[in-house]
């Protein structure tokens, strides 16, 4: 997939993927929608954001994601209830 709205540049926010060359991460708009936030709400808070914006950052994180192993707590911690 091409990230054409996602850019990473170690000389601006730590290298961290951001926003259009802007210094808006996209772990930072991805957390707002995770709690919530309508689109509306997160363009008011960035309104250099635009809504494909979102939607690419969300697409980055799944991707992110399915790339990567992470730590996941065992069912043996956590055993599913029978019904």
């Amino acid at each position: 997939m091409n990230f054409t709205r996602i850019t990473v540049n170690p000389k601006q926010m730590g290298g961290v993927p951001c926003i259009r060359g802007l210094r808006i991460p996209v772990a930072t708009v991805v957390a707002m929608v995770a709690d919530g936030m309508p689109e509306e709400e997160i363009i008011k808070e960035y309104p250099d954001l635009e809504h494909e914006d979102i939607r690419q950052a969300l697409k980055y994180a799944a991707e992110a994601v399915r790339e990567r192993e992470l730590p996941l707590v065992s069912l043996v911690a956590y055993p599913i209830p029978d019904n």
